[in-house]
């Protein structure tokens, strides 16, 4: 796959760099903020190579890329003239932010947490993995927990959320744009531990410029807890978000000579107090309200809870939704060590992986075979859903809903267990340990809704989730000839690369007049240097290579004229190229002309008759089959 051209058909389909206000991604989708979504062709996007489908939600046009996003993300950052991990275009003009409120607050949540995803997923990774390591020893005698090799990797696990303060104070600022790292010095300032043995010393008041400092103590149950900021979410975004706003005052009217060192000073003179004694407290609390919130829907029913989560977080996923919830579980793993509602949500994942199995075992498609099976590898070994719910899952529709009552039943019996874990860990295979840490009782109730799910998803799909007819549906696409001449096979051009259909079928035309023009609507993705070559985009996602002589390229450009450019719009009827027949001729070249389509595969089939004569504008029977859904999901 080339993913510098798989870049820029993207960028051209979702309405060219001009209309890119920011891009940043995630595990498995490019989440592009565009000016006028209007602009974007979702079905051209949808035919670029590398892309399983697009969804728009949350105020984000998002490409989902699966297993290839990061290369992808890469070439369009590139392509886009973006810093790494930038997130916006350099010099882009400012416009008002359109969506709702709530649209841009669930854009701000994704784009602040979905960076520290992978640090957390590793950790939990670890830490299930130690988990399972202390039971498998403790069975022989063995306690592992007082090892140097232990003891480190535990530290390990624990990093991103003892210092979650300075991580998230990182990722805020970034989305805010203001100073990254005086807003990770405010959050290493909850995390100092002078600071942090001051706040949780309750019994001495203590003060900054006078001002009381905030303290706290609450109950849980029969145990007491205090304030701490080391592992907090919420005290630490709220700061930044209210620092972002000083910043910007403060850039208003100090001059800009003495901005360097004034703004970076003021900003943490002001911001230390007001976060000590004002910010973080609230912060504090709105976790506690949280906490108590998804508490107390737990304790009205657990198995609802979790039949709740189980049956919906797919759909969450669909939409990008999903992110609002995690500061749920990282709030739950701050305040009490431990979360349940990713262990819901894995009732989901291995439902998902299961009806994707389903299909496996359902259909007769060799391309969609292929689709489920990595789609059913992803869901229940890493928790990576995306491929299954794009790939077949949602495309075939019963799938998803098998998924869906699947889930929602793994879910209910992980609540009738209250299932827990030590770790915000996504779940799969890899990280099924971290559900062990509260008992093996606790642990063989997540085995069993997990097994639910999973196995659930994939009889319910076989036996109800896949319409073979629905399945052979296919779409068939003629084109209009590009120029005048007489028909061939491509098996008679005298070039073994196009002979054997190595970069795909079509048909050749050995032309009788020197012009080439767009057979329909379409994009023009390639146009070769030496002009002896095009290639379009059409609207319906067919790419179509159209290669005036055999080793034309050789003229380096001579009795070629070029008439548009790369990135053009065209309609039906637009001229491409004009080449001079005699010119090519007499210097001893073969005018016969391959027209291939390049992303087809072997649903492409060719019915024009040899020997036809081809006219401008006249249907030639190149037709793509079951281009809709299949070939879409093949990729």
């Amino acid at each position: 796959m080339n993913y510098e051209i798989a870049a820029r058909k993207i960028v051209q389909a979702v309405g060219g760099k001009e209309n890119i206000k920011g891009l940043t991604r995630c595990f498995t989708r490019l989440r592009f903020v565009l000016y006028e979504e209007e602009k974007a062709n979702t079905e051209m996007v949808k035919r670029s190579e590398g892309v399983i489908s697009v969804i728009s939600a949350g105020g984000e046009y998002q490409v989902v890329c699966g297993a290839k996003v990061e290369k992808i993300y890469e070439a369009v950052s590139k392509e886009l003239g973006m810093d790494e991990g930038a997130g916006s275009l350099p010099k882009q003009e400012r416009v008002e932010r359109k969506g709702s409120k709530g649209a841009r607050v669930l854009q701000a949540i994704s784009q602040i947490f979905t960076p520290l995803v992978p640090a957390i997923a590793a950790a939990g990774l670890l830490k299930g993995g130690l988990t399972a390591a202390k039971l498998l020893m403790s069975r022989r005698g063995i306690d592992i927990t007082m090892s140097d090799t232990y003891v480190i990797l535990y530290a390990v696990s624990q990093v991103i959320f003892y210092f979650f303060p300075i991580f998230l104070a990182m990722t805020t600022a970034k989305v805010l744009r203001c100073h990254q790292v005086i807003a990770m010095v405010l959050g290493a300032m909850l995390c100092y531990p002078a600071i942090d043995s001051m706040i949780q010393d309750v019994q001495v008041a203590s003060t900054i410029f006078g001002i009381p400092i905030a303290k706290g103590v609450w109950k849980i149950g029969d145990s007491a807890k205090v304030f701490s900021y080391t592992e907090s979410v919420i005290p630490i975004i709220l700061a930044v978000i209210v620092m972002a706003y000083l910043e910007r005052f403060l850039k208003r009217w100090i001059p800009e000579v003495v901005q360097l060192i004034l703004v970076p000073g003021i900003e943490l003179l002001v911001m230390v107090p007001v976060t000590l004694c004002i910010l973080g407290p609230i912060g504090i609390y709105i976790g506690n309200a949280i906490a108590f919130g998804y508490e107390s829907l737990i304790g009205v029913s657990e198995i609802l809870a979790g039949g709740v989560i189980g049956a919906l977080w797919g759909v969450f996923v669909i939409f990008g939704a999903h992110r609002a919830l995690i500061p749920i579980g990282l709030n739950d793993v701050a305040m009490h060590g431990r979360q349940n509602i990713l262990a819901f949500a894995g009732a989901a994942n291995f439902a998902q992986g299961g009806a994707a199995l389903g299909v496996w075992l359902k259909t007769r498609s060799t391309e969609l075979k292929q689709v489920a099976a990595s789609g059913t590898i992803a869901a229940a070994v890493v928790g990576v859903t995306e491929p299954a719910i794009y790939g077949c899952n949602l495309p075939y529709k019963k799938p998803m809903i098998c998924a869906i009552i699947a889930g929602g039943a793994g879910g209910a019996i992980m609540g009738a267990g209250h299932v827990y874990g030590d770790a915000f860990a996504n779940n799969g295979i890899l990280t099924i340990f971290t559900y062990a840490a509260f008992g093996m009782s606790k642990f063989l109730w997540y085995l069993a809704g997990v097994g639910v799910a999973f196995f659930g998803a994939a009889i319910l799909t076989y036996v109800f989730g896949l319409d073979e007819s629905e399945e052979d549906a296919a779409q068939s696409v003629s084109i209009a000839s590009p120029m005048s001449g007489t028909v061939i096979p491509l098996s008679e051009v005298n070039d073994d690369v196009f002979a054997a259909e190595t970069l795909g079928k079509g048909v050749a035309i050995v032309p009788t007049v020197g012009e080439v023009v767009a057979p329909e609507d379409a994009t023009v993705s390639v146009v070769y240097p030496t002009g002896h070559a095009i290639c379009l985009t059409l609207k319906n996602g067919m790419e179509v290579l159209f290669h005036i002589g055999i080793n034309t390229v050789r003229l380096d450009g001579r009795h070629f004229t070029k008439c548009v450019q790369q990135g053009d719009v065209v309609t039906k009827g637009t001229v491409l190229l004009r080449f001079d027949m005699d010119g090519i001729q007499k210097e001893g070249y073969d005018l016969t002309s391959p027209i291939i389509v390049l992303n087809g595969g072997d649903h492409v089939s060719v019915e024009q008759a040899k020997g036809q004569v081809a006219k401008l504008g006249q249907l030639m029977q190149i037709k793509q089959e079951k281009y809709d859904e299949t070939a879409t999901i093949s990729r």
